[in-house]
C-alpha cells in the first residue's frame, strides 16, 4: 500500500478529489475503481468525480475527469476551475491557462472581483446542436423543443453537447421547482434512455427572467448534484434557442451561481467561483 497525496474542492459545491499527476502518473491503477472508493462518501474521501492533473503536448496542461460512478467524462466546467484554482494557489499558472480535455483546449482566465475573491472564466467552445454530434438517437437535425417519452410521460426536451451530452428540460416562470423525489425518479430514466447512446446529463431549467434560470441538475455517472458547469452552459443555449433567454444570463444551482455567455462568435464563457477544502493522503 502506498500514500497518495491528494487536494479536495469544489465549484459551488459539485465537489472533486484532485491527484497532482505531473511527476509522475498512478501507473496501471484501475482508474475507475479508484474513483469509486475515493469518491465514496461513507468509505472514502467523498465526491462527485476524481480530477487528474497530467502533462500535455497540446496545452499548458492536461485534465482526466472520472466520475463517482467510474465512467470518464469528456469535460467538466466546475471541475476544471477547481483545477485552475489549484495550479494557480502553487504558481503554476499565471493570469491564463490552456488545459486539454476530451472536449478539447479549453482557455481559463482569472477573474478578481472586489469582494468576491478570484474566479475563473472558462472558455467552453461552441455548442454542438446536431443530434448526430451529441448524440441522440431517433431524432434529425437540431432537437430543439422536441418530444420524449419516459414512462408514459411526454417532455419536450432541448438537446445540446458542450463536449458532453445533455438534456435540457425547460420549464416557464411559473413552473414548479423540481424537487429531489423527482430528480431520483427521471434522472436516472432519461439519463440511460434509449435516445442517449453515451447517456446524458439532465437538466431541470426554470426560467426566472429573461437574463436568469433556475437549473436542477442529475450528472451522468454522479446522480444528482448541487451544480454543473457545463450543465449551466447547456441550460443557457436551450433558453436561447427556445427564445426564453438572452444570450447572457446568471444560472442559480443548488451550491451557488454561475454566469453564462454564450457570445456573437459561438463560443460559451462560464465564470465562476472554486475552492480548495482540504489535503491529505491515503493509503491506496
Amino acid at each position: 500500500m502506498k500514500e497518495l497525496e491528494f487536494t479536495k474542492a469544489h465549484g459551488i459545491g459539485n465537489d472533486f478529489i484532485i491527484i497532482d499527476c505531473l511527476r509522475g502518473n498512478l501507473g496501471d491503477t484501475n482508474l475507475a475503481r479508484l474513483a469509486v472508493r475515493l469518491c465514496d462518501r461513507n468509505f472514502g474521501i467523498g465526491g462527485d468525480g476524481l480530477i487528474l492533473i497530467l502533462p500535455s503536448e497540446r496545452a499548458d496542461f492536461r485534465m482526466r475527469t472520472i466520475n463517482s460512478d467510474g465512467s470518464e467524462a469528456e469535460m467538466c466546467g466546475n471541475g476544471i476551475r477547481c483545477l485552475a484554482r489549484y495550479l494557480f494557489d502553487r504558481g503554476l499558472a499565471g493570469e491564463s491557462v490552456a488545459v486539454e480535455t476530451l472536449a478539447g483546449v479549453k482557455p481559463i482566465g482569472i477573474v478578481r472581483g472586489e469582494g468576491c475573491g478570484v474566479g475563473f472564466t472558462v472558455d467552453m467552445g461552441v455548442p454542438r446542436l446536431e443530434a448526430e454530434e451529441i448524440p441522440v438517437s431517433g431524432f434529425d437535425g437540431r432537437v430543439i423543443s422536441r418530444p420524449l417519452e419516459v414512462d408514459g410521460t411526454q417532455f419536450s426536451i432541448t438537446c445540446v453537447s458542450m463536449g458532453n451530452p445533455h438534456c435540457v428540460i425547460l420549464a416557464g416562470s411559473n413552473g414548479a421547482p423540481v424537487d429531489r423525489s423527482t430528480l431520483e425518479s427521471l434522472g436516472p430514466k432519461i439519463e440511460n434512455h434509449p435516445a442517449f447512446p453515451s447517456r446524458t446529463n439532465v437538466e431541470f431549467a426554470r426560467v426566472v427572467s429573461d437574463h436568469e434560470l433556475q437549473v436542477d441538475v442529475w450528472e451522468r455517472g454522479a446522480g444528482i448534484t448541487l451544480a454543473c458547469g457545463t450543465g449551466a452552459c447547456a441550460s443557457v443555449v436551450a433558453g436561447v434557442l427556445n427564445g426564453k433567454v438572452g444570450r447572457k444570463a446568471t444560472v442559480y444551482l443548488t451550491g451557488g451561481d454561475l454566469l453564462v455567455d454564450w457570445r456573437e462568435d459561438g463560443a460559451v464563457y462560464m465564470t465562476g467561483p472554486a475552492e480548495e477544502v482540504f489535503t491529505g493522503s491515503i493509503g491506496v
